[in-house]
């Protein structure tokens, strides 16, 4: 059967990233999706790139890590965080085929029965009119998208096409009616997690070491 596999928050985690597609047993016609921040934080951002751009079985959404790392390859003028400058700067030993690749890649994936995004989908907006903001940033409802306070948008959406999320770090998948957070906090030491959507599994690595310490994991009973 073949299969499509959505990928929680990579953020540069080759080495859980390889275990993971050991332990799905990953196969030839199997699709690969990752819900984007394939870079950044985590030590190995180059090595995740090589696989995503020499393998076609693998794609992704840009997430605001990576679209930071574009917007400075791109010229504009934005301040990047220390962990971004550090990636920016492994990234350009290897050439600037890696910011082409990130540049190149789309704010959402349309799969169907399931929609792929970085952060969020704007309850009763069409897909279509969704803000690259939203999709990249979207957390909570409230005057500030990027808020950890307030109504998570994933509580009101409700959708027939299954919104595959990450963006906002949690030690379980988080669950709304039609949304599913994939980002297991990975880079921060918690888990690199895996959604198969034929046959609903989750399926998880452990993350070898906490790389970064600096974004909160949430461990409350509402995820």
């Amino acid at each position: 059967m073949k299969r499509t596999i959505v990928i929680g928050d990579i953020h540069g985690c080759y080495d859980e990233l390889i275990a993971l597609l050991k332990k799905v047993d990953l196969q030839t016609l199997d699709r690969v999706v990752a819900v984007g921040d394939l870079t950044v934080k985590g030590p190995k951002s180059r090595e995740v790139l090589d696989l995503f751009i020499k393998d076609d079985q693998f794609s992704s959404v840009i997430g605001n890590h990576d679209l930071a790392l574009v917007r400075h390859w791109r010229g504009e003028r934005v301040s990047l965080k220390s962990s971004q400058e550090a990636a920016r700067r492994e990234l350009e030993q290897g050439g600037d085929h890696y910011f082409r690749y990130l540049n190149a890649l789309p704010f959402k994936a349309d799969l169907g029965s399931h929609v792929v995004v970085h952060a969020g989908l704007r309850p009763g907006v069409p897909l279509e009119e969704q803000s690259q903001e939203d999709l990249t940033e979207l957390r909570t409802l409230g005057p500030d998208r990027t808020s950890r306070q307030g109504v998570p948008w994933y509580e009101v959406y409700a959708d027939a096409k299954i919104a595959l999320f990450g963006h906002w770090p949690a030690a379980e998948p988080r669950r709304g009616r039609s949304a599913i957070g994939l980002d297991t906090g990975c880079v921060y030491g918690n888990r690199l997690t895996a959604h198969i959507i034929e046959t609903g599994e989750f399926i998880s690595v452990e993350a070898e070491k906490a790389y970064d310490s600096r974004e909160p994991i949430d461990t409350s009973d509402a995820i």
